[in-house]
């Protein structure tokens, strides 16, 4: 395995990892500031700044727990930019709530920055399963 693909592994590990401690911090860590999400049946999150929002209000609602489980499937490295599309699947209970849980596939662009592997653009076509 390539030193890229093995970083961009730990990259998914990580940001999996920080997400289920609820570290909004680590996760922003690992995107760039104009990173970009497409999540089907919502309008576009562009920006770091839009994402750190997002989970803080979230935090500040008592947090919502999340579980899951990344299956890369491929990783293609071309210089500084790669893409990786994956198998993910995510369970996410609320305060007090019933676990949702979501699956399906993402297709996400990298960027090498300042020789570290960034999250620029993700696209999630995560549904609830049948």
């Amino acid at each position: 395995m390539q030193k890229d693909e093995q970083e961009i592994r730990e990259l998914v590990a990580t940001w999996m990892a920080a997400t289920k401690a609820g570290d909004t911090e680590t996760v922003l860590s690992l995107m760039t500031e104009d990173v970009g999400f497409l999540i089907a049946g919502r309008e576009p999150m562009i920006g770091k700044s839009a994402f750190a929002a997002a989970a803080r209000a979230q935090a500040s609602q008592g947090g919502i727990k999340f579980e899951g489980s990344s299956e890369i499937q491929e990783i293609s490295v071309l210089g500084d930019c790669a893409y990786m599309w994956a198998k993910l699947r995510v369970v996410a209970t609320p305060p007090g709530g019933a676990p949702s849980t979501r699956a399906g596939h993402t297709l996400s662009i990298l960027k090498k920055q300042n020789g570290k592997w960034l999250l620029a653009r993700d696209a999630n076509m995560l549904s609830q399963p049948a």
